[in-house]
């Protein structure tokens, strides 16, 4: 089995209204997710089918639907839920997620902060 085989989804973005202050779950900011999944291409590449595979679109939908749904506190808690999501897929070995807070209420310049979260099938509920 080809366990080094990635797929990544980088720079998916959407509007949300995560935060602990008020004004960040009033207003809301945009967030953005990166993804990189473990799992063999073998099957897909010799079958050319995309049954065969994780259907990236299906899962960019899927994590539109976490960033866009019920506010929480933490970024923390988003990429958790992402990789939860990532993971339900029987093929996914493994998940990296981070996501951007890009206009985080930071009382400093800065260009961004984020949070990485790295679970594997194992830790899959």
């Amino acid at each position: 089995m080809h366990t080094e085989d990635e797929i990544m989804l980088t720079g998916l973005t959407a509007f949300g209204r995560h935060g602990v202050y008020a004004h960040e779950r009033e207003n809301g900011q945009e967030f953005t997710v990166d993804l990189r999944l473990r799992l063999s291409l073998a099957e897909a590449a010799a079958s050319d089918d995309v049954r065969d595979t994780v259907h990236y679109g299906e899962l960019a939908d899927q994590v539109v639907e976490i960033l866009t749904g019920e506010p929480v506190n933490l970024i923390e808690t988003l990429a958790e839920r992402i990789a939860e999501v990532a993971l339900r897929d029987e093929r996914v070995r493994a998940v990296e997620v981070t996501v951007h807070k890009p206009h985080a209420p930071i009382a400093h310049a800065f260009t961004d902060v984020s949070v990485t979260v790295r679970r594997d099938r194992q830790d899959a509920r």
